[in-house]
């Protein structure tokens, strides 16, 4: 029988992306239809490598903990344990996620469906928050802000009148002035963004995503599908990924931001941990040629992961919590 249920876009998300049979419950995963950093090159693994080294380093520390939020199969946490192999750094690493774990995994990763209490490290979510659900508005002809409800066909209505909580958001962070005019309410992931970060003792907490802050707002929301590597239209029947852009910059102010909060795009925070994508020196290829087109793939692969227009366009939300020095390390 066919669902003919309306629901918000929240809810029919929940539904389409964790139900049961749910786009991300399946056992291909999502790097089956969608690839990001950490899919594209080993050096995005390489960089979060020396990140989590900079913040034992300002613990203190050479026992640090690594939480990957929305963690996928595993795929960064395997790549930075490996990049850390032999460094001196011990690392405990969590992955979070609600699908179930996947076989081979590094025995060292401990798997869980929340973010460990009091972990001392760098807590990671890499296009986690695009991914939690959220309810769409849009102004009316009158101007009336309606939550939008949909089908699990992608048939859309106007319903009820947004209220409470969420008009207090979508007033503060994203008005819609004009007839027609869309936003995601974006309050859901700022909880979750903040419960997040409280979960942290100390170090910092980093969130990597398709974003947007206040003045580039798109003006009819970022909502959209993929499946099998291609955008399609968003319709919520379990066969695709859901996602739209984060208002980024709500969530660093959920999270009491400030002095101790930066918002940067992925290619400034790749450069400062050493992905450049500049290309290797011509002379190199008549001296060591194996060793030239080796750092040619590099630099090719830097280059995708800061390139303007795609993954270097991502933002970096990065959240320092200062805590206590580690045990035994008070008077050294």
């Amino acid at each position: 029988m066919t669902d003919e249920t309306w629901r918000g876009w929240r809810e029919a998300t929940e539904r389409a992306l964790y139900g049961p049979g749910g786009f991300y419950l399946r056992p291909e995963g999502p790097a089956g239809h969608f690839r990001t950093s950490v899919h594209a090159s080993p050096l995005f693994a390489g960089a979060v490598a020396r990140l989590l080294a900079e913040v034992a380093e300002e613990l203190g520390t050479d026992e640090v903990d690594l939480v990957d939020v929305g963690a996928g199969r595993g795929e960064l946490l395997a790549g930075v344990l490996a990049a850390t192999a032999g460094s001196g750094l011990a690392v405990r690493a969590y992955a979070v996620e609600r699908a179930g774990r996947p076989d081979g995994l590094d025995p060292r990763v401990e798997w869980t469906d929340r973010p460990p209490r009091g972990a001392r490290g760098l807590l990671f979510a890499n296009e986690w928050l695009d991914n939690l659900p959220v309810d769409v508005a849009e102004a009316d002809a009158a101007g009336t802000v309606r939550y939008v409800e949909v089908l699990p066909d992608g048939a859309e209505r106007l319903g009820a009148p947004v209220s409470g909580a969420d008009a207090e958001w979508l007033e503060r962070w994203w008005p819609l002035r004009e007839p027609g005019a869309r936003a995601e309410i974006g309050r859901p992931r700022d909880e979750a963004w903040a419960a997040a970060v409280a979960s942290l003792a100390a170090g910092r907490a980093v969130a990597v995503d398709y974003a947007h802050v206040r003045g580039s707002r798109p003006p009819f929301g970022s909502l959209t599908g993929f499946r099998a590597g291609r955008e399609v239209p968003p319709v919520p029947d379990g066969s695709r990924d859901l996602t739209s852009h984060v208002a980024l910059d709500a969530c660093a102010a959920a999270s009491s931001g400030g002095a101790d909060t930066e918002l940067v795009t992925q290619r400034e925070a790749l450069r400062r941990l050493g992905v450049t994508g500049d290309r290797p020196p011509l002379a190199l290829a008549s001296t060591d040629p194996a060793g030239y087109v080796r750092a040619l793939s590099s630099a090719g692969e830097a280059a995708e992961l800061t390139a303007r227009g795609g993954l270097g366009d991502f933002l970096w939300l990065t959240r320092r919590v200062p805590g206590p020095p580690a045990r035994g390390q008070a008077d050294g």
